[in-house]
């Protein structure tokens, strides 16, 4: 047996001990060092050059934007306070839709409106009148205690003699609402409006809006009692309540939430609904008609989304920043959304690498609007809108925005978290546009035919009695269509999301219970023939 093979006497091979002293002789030892250090200076090195580089792309991109009048700080744009005399907000009933309650507490919770409506069939699109037979129906069924909502009525009687009849009925069922909607107009007097909203901009994300529902949902019971008013041929107090809805939509105009935009536009089409059943009815005055038809056409749609988006990018950068700052992890920014695969590189990622972030974010955000609308020319493009979603989702569907490996290290995960579907916002806002036009080009036709004993042949004959100049068609930039019906009516329309002229013809989703799919056919403005 040879030396190797050899046990010593302490038990210990040769060759394991000179194999440890040589792997811990202080040599050895010297030599690690060395290469940690190596090691440690090209990361430091690494993290520094990716430091420097990040923070001067992003603070050269940004010193652009805000060279061409672009403002980033999320502070700016937080509505400055109100003294309360002159806040729409500052009233006790408006007050209470933020304290915290139960979930059966709120006003709205178990109001006979509330209790009716579950049996009730939702209006759909503006082509039918509100259901007043149905309605009711409903409150007969509330104060009997035996709402049933499981069945959804639908009376189908819509000639004027039927919802003059049930129109006393559905105005005493909104009674028990009274006192609150008669607060809101008293307040509405008040030039500004300030709602208590709490703007944390230390987590700009867990801001609470609770009033954005309860405006919608004042709405929609103001929408019923203007719609009953009318038929019982109450057109005074039915314009007093349209009046209200469109203060209440207007209310939150200086928010800078994107949701709110989207809330107001929602509350805006709950007020349409009256409008256009007056018009279907020729309920409104010549003055009446002034009054709404001045209203109407102070709506400019596309100039006030600029704020709001303006504000969504802001809100991006501060929380790029809040992230970079170690103040919160991603979970705890954003509750509602699956960001534990992106947690992790908050912690390990260069400084530098927040500005890639902040820097794509908003380059992503600026690509997904490029084209989009033009609110000085009166202009949306819907190719536009379509032809950016197509980037976006090639981004995805390569790995370059998301939450995987590849996006981190292209820096879009953050855009993958807080990029807003921009192509619906752009949907919406032109839909609302269209339908504030459509509102008052009918009210403008309604007062010539109350002029004349008829509605004009062409848009053209309202200039300039009635209107100083006749919108054009934001989709195509052309005069909206307009024809004139042998029975006495007329038709409107815009020619839609997809740029084409269908004849005024309105497409219906192919759902169980169907409603108007706005991505096809025309946006159309019609009534009923008599």
């Amino acid at each position: 047996m040879n030396d190797s093979q050899t046990q010593t006497a302490d038990g210990h091979f040769p060759t394991f001990r000179r194999l440890f002293g040589w792997l811990f002789g202080w040599r050895m030892i010297r030599r690690c060092l060395f290469v940690l250090v190596c090691l440690a200076t090209l990361l430091a090195l690494y993290y520094a050059e990716e430091n420097w580089r990040g923070r001067g792309a992003w603070n050269k991109y940004r010193q652009e934007l805000e060279a061409r009048g672009e403002q980033l700080d999320y502070n700016a744009f937080i509505p400055n306070p109100v003294p309360d005399e002159q806040n729409f907000a500052a009233t006790a009933f408006v007050q209470s839709w933020f304290e915290k309650r139960n979930p059966g507490e709120p006003w709205h919770a178990k109001d006979n409106y509330s209790r009716a409506s579950t049996t009730v069939k939702a209006l759909k699109y503006r082509a039918e009148y509100v259901d007043l037979v149905a309605w009711e129906t409903a409150f007969a069924a509330v104060r009997s205690g035996k709402p049933d909502s499981n069945k959804k009525l639908a009376s189908n009687k819509f000639d004027l003699e039927s919802r003059a009849k049930a129109a006393p009925a559905v105005l005493e069922g909104l009674k028990d609402e009274e006192a609150n909607l008669a607060e809101l107009r008293a307040a509405s007097r008040r030039p500004y409006s300030r709602y208590p909203v709490v703007y944390d901009l230390e987590n700009p994300w867990g801001i609470l809006i609770p009033h954005l529902l309860n405006i919608r949902l004042a709405c929609l019971r103001l929408q019923l009692r203007a719609c009953a008013e009318l038929a019982a041929g109450r057109s005074e107090a039915a314009l007093e309540d349209v009046k209200l809805m469109l203060y209440l939509a207007d209310s939150v105009k200086e928010e800078p939430f994107l949701i709110s935009y989207l809330e107001r536009i929602a509350s805006f089409n709950i007020a349409t609904q009256p409008i256009w059943e007056g018009l279907a009815e020729h309920r409104w005055s010549d003055a009446q008609l002034q009054e709404l038809q001045t209203r109407l056409q102070q709506y400019d749609w596309l100039t006030d989304l600029k704020r709001p988006l303006a504000a969504e990018q802001a809100a991006g950068v501060l929380t790029v920043d809040l992230l970079a700052r170690k103040k919160y992890r991603p979970d705890d920014l954003f509750a509602q959304r699956n960001s534990s695969g992106a947690a992790w590189i908050t912690l390990v990622v260069p400084h530098g690498w927040y500005y890639q972030e902040q820097l794509n974010y908003c380059k992503l955000y600026k690509n997904q609007l490029d084209g989009t609308f033009d609110a000085a020319k009166e202009r949306v493009s819907p190719k536009q809108v379509e032809m950016h979603a197509h980037e976006l989702e090639r981004e995805v569907s390569g790995g370059r925005l998301g939450k995987g490996l590849n996006a981190i290290l292209h820096h879009r995960v953050i855009a993958a978290l807080l990029l807003p579907a921009l192509g619906k916002v752009s949907l919406k806002a032109a839909m609302a546009q269209t339908s504030a036009d459509q509102a008052a080009l009918s009210c403008a036709l309604e007062r010539f035919r109350l002029a004349h004993g008829q509605y004009p042949e062409k848009l053209d004959a309202l200039v300039p009695r009635f209107m100083d100049k006749v919108p054009n068609d934001l989709i195509s930039g052309e005069p909206l269509k307009y024809h004139r019906t042998n029975k006495g009516q007329f038709l409107l329309y815009s020619v839609g999301w997809n740029e084409r002229d269908d004849g005024g013809t309105v497409v219906l989703t192919k759902e169980k219970s169907p409603a108007v799919d706005f991505m096809q056919g025309d946006w159309v403005w019609r009534f009923p023939e008599q």
